[in-house]
Parts: structure tokens; C-alpha cells; sequence
């Protein structure tokens, strides 16, 4: 029953190999396993490689099992038109169409299968490169917001520098008035005099500016801080919102890039794998000698051929046979007198009913 199944994997005519040797049976056996595990492997790699994809195996299993069979039907088309000739030059040209083709084949089925083998390393250089695109992401965040909180805070500083310098004059006007009560500055006269109260009059008047700029500037300061605030939590809340984004960055294109920046030989030669894999039923047919069923083959489209030539010839001799008879058969009518006087006659009726009616029209017209 399994020898009966890749017969049928390997396309090959089951009539003619049924009549063939053992050993014949055989190869062809072979080269259908190949093609029946080929496409299992091709099933496995495309519902691993769809399910990274969909996140669902139900669906990648559908898709991969269609794959599989689409391999499957590719290869068994391939090994069953590779037809043996008597020149091996003959047999590759025939051959390297259907090579070129094992060979795309070959690096798709692979492709999804290195990135499950290199799994573990392919994460690693995600992760590297999900790192730098959170920096990336926070640095461009922060070029947004930064420079308006630095603006904010500019202010803020210039307010309580304004607060500072208040202060300070105030207080140099505090010195000035104490300095003259006590006779060290001004008029030097110890005592309360009108040029104290005079400075000391100045001294109140800064100092209830000097509070009044406080408690202004303090209702400003307090308006800003929050403004910042509500900056800073701008900004947290974008990097909330995009770091999602960046950890869902693990799709089929993100791997296959991870893939290649890896060293290339491992992979390389998983895909020299595979193209062995995929092209060994068409090398082993091209270097097989002509066997048993070849000639068995060889001899029935020949029959066909050649009964289809006979055919044609048959019909083309035939047709020239028949026409030959048409024209003899219409030459002896043309020497005979009666249908010469009988087409005559029509010809003469058909003018005068032509003559008749050119008559009626041109009166109608006049």
C-alpha cells in the first residue's frame, strides 16, 4: 500500500512500472518519498511561518497544509516532465527550468524553518533592537515637550529672579534707614529724624511691593509648575501609548531582517539543506541511466506519435484526393451544353428583372 503511494507521489505511470523489475519499482519509490516528505516539510515551514502572522494556529494549519499540497503538486509535476533522452546535455537543459524552480522552493520552505531553529537568537537581536527603539522613541518624545518645559522653566526662574532682586533692594533700602538712625550713614545724626522717616517711607513701600510680587509671582509660579506637570504626564502618557507598538515589533518581516543579520553560514546551510532536499529526485533522474520503464515509456509515446502521424498523413491524402475529384467532376460539368444553356437562361431572366426594376426606380425619381 505505501509502495503503491509514492509511486502515485513520484507521477509516474502505474500501468508500464507495474510491468517493470523490482529494482526499477524501487527507484521510483524513492523518488516519491522524496516528494511526499518534501512537501511535509514544506507544511511544517509555512504553518510556523503563518502562524507568526495570524497568531492562530487553526489558521495557520488551514494555510499550511494548502502550501504543502501546492509543493507537493509542484515537485510531482516537476519529476514527472523530466523525461529521459538519449544526450545528458539534452536531459539538463530540459531539466534546468524545473531546477530553477526547486531552487525558489527550496529558500521558501527553508526560510521559516531557519527562523524557528535561530529562535532563541533572532530574540536576542530583537530585544537589542527594541531597546534602541525605546530610546529612540523617548528621545523624540522628549524633543517635543522638553524644549516648552524649558521655556516654562526659564519663566519661572525669571520670576524668582525678580523676587531676588526685590529682596535685595529692599533690603539695601532696610541698611540705608538703620544706617541713619544711627548716624553711621546720610546725615550722620544719631536719631529719628525727618531724613529717617523719609528713607524709612521708601523702605515700606519697596517691602509691600516686594509682598505683593511675592504672592503675584507665587499664583505664577504655581500656574507653571502645573503647566509642567501636566507636560511631563503628556509625555509619559505618549510613551505609554507607543511602547505597545514597539513590543508587538516581533512580526515575520521584523525576524527575517534578525535572521539576516546573523552570521550567515548556519543559515546558508539549512538552505543547502533543503535545495538538496527539493532537487534530489530531479538529479537522481538525470544521472540514472535509461531503465526498464524509460524504455517502456519511450516506446508508448512513440506509438502514439506515430499512429497520430498516420492519422494526419491519412486525412491530408484524403483531402487532396477530394479536391482532385471536385475539380475534375466541375470541369466535365463546364463542357457539357445543357447546363451551359440552362445558367444562360437564369442569367438572361436575372438581367432583365434588373433591368426592370432600375427602370421603376429612375421613373419614381422623375
Amino acid at each position: 500500500m505505501l509502495k503503491k503511494f509514492f509511486i502515485i507521489c513520484s507521477g509516474a505511470d502505474k500501468n508500464l512500472l507495474n510491468n517493470c523489475a523490482d529494482g526499477e519499482q524501487n527507484k521510483y519509490v524513492g523518488i516519491g518519498a522524496t516528494v511526499f516528505f518534501t512537501a511535509i516539510m514544506a507544511t511544517i515551514s509555512a504553518s510556523y511561518a503563518l502562524y507568526t502572522v495570524f497568531d492562530t494556529i487553526f489558521t495557520a494549519l488551514i494555510f499550511g497544509l494548502v502550501w504543502g499540497l501546492l509543493i507537493f503538486n509542484l515537485d510531482r509535476f516537476i519529476v514527472a516532465t523530466i523525461k529521459k533522452r538519449d544526450s545528458k546535455w539534452k536531459e539538463f537543459l530540459q531539466a534546468s527550468p524545473r531546477i530553477i524552480l526547486a531552487i525558489i522552493i527550496a529558500i521558501v520552505i527553508s526560510k521559516p524553518l531557519e527562523l524557528k531553529l535561530f529562535e532563541k537568537e533572532i530574540n536576542q537581536v530583537l530585544l537589542t533592537e527594541k531597546n534602541q527603539m525605546t530610546l529612540d522613541n523617548k528621545t523624540q518624545i522628549a524633543a517635543q515637550f522638553n524644549p516648552e518645559i524649558a521655556k516654562i522653566n526659564n519663566e519661572i526662574d525669571a520670576l524668582k529672579t525678580e523676587i531676588v532682586e526685590k529682596e535685595i533692594t529692599t533690603n539695601a533700602l532696610y541698611d540705608t534707614y538703620i544706617a541713619e538712625a544711627e548716624g553711621r550713614k546720610g546725615t550722620k545724626l544719631l536719631g529719628k529724624g525727618p531724613v529717617y522717616k523719609e528713607k524709612r517711607e521708601k523702605h515700606d513701600i519697596a517691602l509691600a511691593e516686594l509682598n505683593q510680587l511675592k504672592k503675584d509671582n507665587a499664583a505664577k509660579i504655581e500656574t507653571k509648575e502645573l503647566a509642567i506637570a501636566a507636560l511631563i504626564e503628556n509625555k509619559k502618557l505618549n510613551e505609554t501609548k507607543t511602547q505597545p507598538i514597539i513590543a508587538n515589533f516581533d512580526g515575520l518581516m521584523a525576524r527575517v531582517n534578525a535572521l539576516n543579520k546573523l552570521p550567515w553560514l548556519p543559515s546558508f546551510f539549512i538552505f543547502l539543506l533543503f535545495l538538496a532536499i527539493e532537487t534530489s529526485p530531479i538529479f537522481a533522474k538525470l544521472i540514472a541511466p535509461k531503465g526498464e520503464y524509460d524504455f517502456k515509456l519511450e516506446e508508448q509515446e512513440s506509438a502514439i506519435k506515430t499512429w497520430v502521424q498516420q492519422q494526419v498523413h491519412q486525412r491530408e491524402v484524403m483531402l487532396a484526393t477530394d479536391i482532385d475529384l471536385n475539380n475534375k467532376v466541375y470541369k466535365d460539368m463546364a463542357e457539357e451544353e445543357e447546363l451551359y444553356k440552362y445558367k444562360q437562361k437564369m442569367a438572361r431572366d436575372l438581367m432583365k428583372l434588373q433591368a426592370d426594376s432600375f427602370y421603376k426606380k429612375q421613373q419614381k425619381m422623375l
